[in-house]
């Protein structure tokens, strides 16, 4: 019923001869770009901070951290875990913040969520909040629209 065409074979025509084939060993390799052009990077990794290790400083990411150790100082990232064997001293500001350890300084994120093991002593200010059953929280919570930027009271000038 169906027949194979001729006409659409692969392989050299009569006409035409056939090409000699490139040594592979000695043809130039092009350069490997796995990315397309204009195509978006790959997220990075988040980067860990393990429960051996302490830190005296700020720390300033656009990615992703996750703290299971000590940090004495203040912390911005895009999402910030906070792990049940870590302690934060210092203020934490980020887009999305998960506590399970403890925190000791203000905190600041479109959404913070503390779970049951978390213990948070400090002011909270939040766009949206959850607060696990059996999360210890001590300080006041404040929901703004756009809680990253500052404080008014951190942009105020003093006067003299």
């Amino acid at each position: 019923m169906f027949s194979k065409s001729r006409i659409n074979e692969p392989g050299p025509k009569a006409a035409e001869p056939e090409k000699p084939k490139a040594d592979v060993a000695t043809t130039p390799k092009p350069a490997m770009d796995y990315a397309a052009p204009g195509a978006p990077k790959a997220k990075p990794a988040p980067s860990i901070l393990s429960s051996d290790l302490t830190v005296v400083g700020n720390i300033k990411t656009s990615g992703d951290i996750q703290v299971e150790g000590v940090v004495e100082g203040d912390i911005r990232a895009h999402l910030l875990t906070v792990g049940e064997s870590a302690t934060i001293r210092g203020e934490i500001v980020a887009d999305d913040i998960v506590v399970h350890g403890r925190v000791i300084g203000r905190v600041r994120g479109l959404k913070v969520r503390l779970t049951s093991t978390a213990r948070v002593e400090g002011d909270i200010i939040h766009k949206t909040i959850a607060i696990e059953s059996g999360a210890h929280f001590e300080g006041s919570v404040q929901r703004q629209d756009d809680p990253l930027q500052g404080s008014p009271k951190a942009i105020a000038a003093p006067t003299a």
